[in-house]
């Protein structure tokens, strides 16, 4: 399992091109979940939430909206590999091979694909990463390069650890 016991997280000495993070939690979506999701985002395609519409489409139900997926492989990945950032930089060549539905359960891995010492701030280092998300059945449902900057070890803020007087 990649959490122990008073981890705090990757910084950026600990990346090493090639190594691969098999996130630890997986989670299945359920219909708040979607319905809720694309309330907040004022997403109104009926797709998402019309089960009469969507039993029509050759999908025979209703998908869970793509940014949601999405949204859920980034969190699953922030143990591994942002609980020390200082910025996300962004999402590229975001693939969706495969739709998730509701009840589907979504696990994902990280790959690190790069890393660099940031060029403006001498407290981070970038690290470029490919997060692959895949259902229950492995089938993988998302694919996306993620890029984001990480405190060098000794260089990120402290979290302070209070406990109750």
């Amino acid at each position: 399992m990649a959490v122990k016991e008073g981890w705090r997280g990757r910084f950026f000495e600990d990346f090493q091109v090639g190594d691969i993070y098999p996130h630890p939690l997986g989670r299945t979506v359920t219909t708040t979940d979607n319905i809720w999701f694309t309330l907040l985002t004022q997403n109104t395609a009926p797709i998402h939430f019309d089960h009469h519409y969507a039993a029509q489409t050759e999908f025979r139900k209703p998908l869970v909206d793509s940014t949601f997926t999405l949204a859920l492989a980034t969190g699953q990945s922030v143990t591994d590999i942002s609980q020390n950032v200082m910025a996300n930089l962004g999402w590229d060549e975001v693939k969706l091979p495969n739709p998730v539905f509701e009840g589907d359960t979504v696990y994902s891995q990280s790959e690190v694909l790069d890393k660099r010492d940031s060029k403006t701030r001498d407290n981070v280092g970038i690290v470029t990463v490919r997060t692959t998300g895949f259902n229950q059945d492995r089938t993988i449902v998302i694919t996306f390069k993620r890029a984001l900057m990480v405190y060098k070890q000794g260089r990120a803020p402290t979290i302070p650890r209070l406990a109750p007087q």
